[in-house]
């Protein structure tokens, strides 16, 4: 489990940064991985003080009763009360569970990041991620993850490593500030293309290779179901990384890095609420649909509506989140060679889709009054002119590259 959180640890700082900042231009390189770098010290911190407890806080909790504390945990555990060198959580110690959980709770606002990439002032950057922490990381994970009492826990929702938790959440958030802020100044007659496509890959090979610490490590475990975990996380990546290569091969006469680094992505995102319980061939189709799905979310579906997902948070990570979350319904059943308890599919396929819509809804009804407030308190964008020069040098005083 230590290795496992360190993976995960990885998996935003350097993977996401590396990622994102590949496919920014040169002038914001630095903007964005500060932004994940300072993301992981301003919700390690919140987490401590707040965040461990009111997702894993079950005081007032009672399965099959809808309450307060169904959405939302308590204080009991506000600056790790209770947790000490020998307390346990899972069975293994508290301290290790902490710091795992802690590393998806960075990850999940820094993958907003690449929705408004370019654009966002560094201070509005931190007081949105702090409340978007509070109000809508914590109570989603709440209600699925937080045990019986829970919300989406009480309604069997499957979500072994936060297809909906993170992926869903994080990317409907993207959604609603790229709208919110609006288009990058010349989007999308001025040519925008990434500076430096091999960060973009060394990134999604990071994620990659970190991802197993997201999905082995949720089975809290060194069993069989952490091994199958591994295994269709690798299935499912490689699946989806060449079916979005193929499709775009067809499309566009030649297969692009960024393509096949996007389809990866999108693999592990589709497989990760299905990791406990798909089987080998569940995760090859889990990724199949993933990466041609989002191909086509992230290319015609954002043209058509001229939406400025920067770095297409909303089509890999919100669709593929989806696609992931009501799929494992599926094929988290035995009769689809799944290693879960399911026997009504269509009964668990329902279960799924609420717990999504719940979470299309509420996350992004949050999302959109969090950044209205953080825009009239102290605005959301960089001006005209930082935006023109780049925030790495506006913002930050620093250049990426010295010529």
């Amino acid at each position: 489990m230590i290795v496992a959180t360190a993976l995960v640890l990885l998996m935003t700082i350097p993977g996401l940064a590396l990622f994102y900042a590949g496919m920014v231009r040169s002038k914001n390189v630095l903007s964005v991985m500060m932004q994940c770098f300072a993301i992981t010290g301003l919700v390690t911190v919140l987490w401590v003080i707040y965040g461990y407890s009111l997702v894993f806080d079950t005081t007032g909790m009672e399965k099959g009763v809808v309450n307060f504390h169904s959405f939302i945990g308590g204080f009991g555990k506000a600056m790790l009360a209770g947790v000490t060198a020998d307390s346990l959580s899972y069975s293994i110690p508290e301290s290790v569970f902490v710091t795992f959980q802690m590393t998806f709770a960075i990850i999940a606002p820094a993958l907003i990041v690449g929705a408004f990439a370019e654009r966002m002032k560094f201070s509005a950057l931190l007081v949105f991620i702090a409340l978007w922490f509070t109000f809508s990381y914590a109570p989603i994970a709440h209600m699925v993850w937080g045990g019986d009492g829970g919300l989406m826990w009480d309604w069997g929702v499957l979500d072994f490593a936060g297809g909906t938790v993170v992926h869903i959440n994080a990317g409907v958030a993207g959604l609603v500030a790229a709208l919110v802020l609006g288009k990058r100044n010349g989007y999308p007659t001025t040519a925008m293309p990434p500076h430096n496509l091999g960060y973009t890959l060394i990134g999604a090979s990071l994620l990659w290779v970190g991802w197993f610490g997201f999905n082995a490590g949720s089975a809290v475990a060194a069993n069989g179901t952490a091994g199958m975990a591994m295994l269709v996380t690798q299935i499912a990546t490689a699946a989806a990384a060449l079916g979005w290569m193929s499709v775009e091969w067809l499309l566009h006469r030649k297969p692009s890095v960024l393509g096949i680094a996007s389809g990866a992505v999108a693999g592990l995102v589709a497989i990760t609420p299905a990791s406990g319980t798909a089987g080998p061939i569940g995760a090859l189709v889990i990724g199949l649909i993933a990466g041609v799905l989002c191909f086509f979310t992230a290319t015609t579906v954002k043209r058509k509506f001229g939406y400025d997902d920067s770095l297409d948070v909303f089509g890999v990570h919100a669709v593929g989140g989806i696609i992931g979350a009501i799929l494992t319904g599926a094929f988290a059943a035995p009769a689809f060679g799944g290693f879960g308890t399911v026997t009504d599919i269509g009964a668990q396929l329902w279960i799924q889709c609420k717990g999504v819509a719940v979470t299309l809804i509420y996350t992004a009804t949050m999302t959109w009054l969090i950044l209205k407030f953080v825009g009239l308190v102290i605005g959301l964008r960089a001006d005209a002119d930082d935006e023109a020069q780049g925030l790495d040098l506006a913002l930050h005083n620093e250049r990426g590259y010295h010529l």
